[in-house]
């Protein structure tokens, strides 16, 4: 009966099927936690953008018209502004027509 040189205990075995799994757990775990940060700051990104395309289109409505507009829905029929409803909330409140509104932008 022969012996084979490449003798391998039970340990070494597991331990040999194990590190793999564990590497790949890991990989998965960091790419999982990638996504997560990435949509956050997609999510922040798209408010910045809109309060910013909303303050933009108010200041155009100023330097063109020479009021502020009285309602974010004047704002978005004249200046080609759309504001996904279902996404965000937005606070406009104004307080007389030479006067920058208060503008906010949350999300639901």
């Amino acid at each position: 009966m022969r012996r084979s040189i490449y003798k391998r205990s039970i340990g070494g075995v597991l331990l040999s099927a194990i590190v793999p799994i564990l590497f790949t757990l890991a990989v998965m775990g960091m790419v999982v936690h990638g996504l997560r940060e990435t949509e956050a700051a997609s999510r922040t990104e798209a408010l910045r953008i809109l309060e910013d395309s909303i303050r933009n289109a108010v200041v155009t409505c100023y330097a063109i018209e020479g009021r502020y507009p009285d309602t974010i829905a004047y704002v978005e029929e004249n200046f080609n502004i759309h504001i996904d409803w279902d996404r965000f909330i937005v606070h406009y409140s104004i307080f007389a027509s030479n006067v920058m509104p208060d503008i906010m932008v949350i999300e639901r």
